[in-house]
């Protein structure tokens, strides 16, 4: 299995987006090496964990065919 350049791209975005909404903000006037080195593992961590759900979620999705079915009506009773 091959690492997908766009969707490790995207879940980097995401992780960014994440991490920079939730601690950042309270962080910038702290910033130093050992907060920017516990910022970034946890941003390598956040990544891989985003870009593993992607894969498991849309490959599983491409695998099964369930993109063409639309069989997504879970809780809506039937009509």
């Amino acid at each position: 299995m091959s690492i997908d350049p766009l969707r490790l791209a995207e879940s980097g975005a995401a992780a960014a987006l994440i991490l920079g909404s939730a601690t950042l903000s309270v962080a910038w006037n702290t910033l130093d090496q050992t907060i920017t080195l516990v910022l970034a593992a946890m941003w390598l961590i956040t990544t891989s964990g985003v870009y593993a759900l992607h894969a498991v979620t849309f490959d599983c999705l491409r695998l099964t065919g369930q993109q063409r079915r639309q069989n997504f009506s879970v809780t809506r009773g039937r009509d």
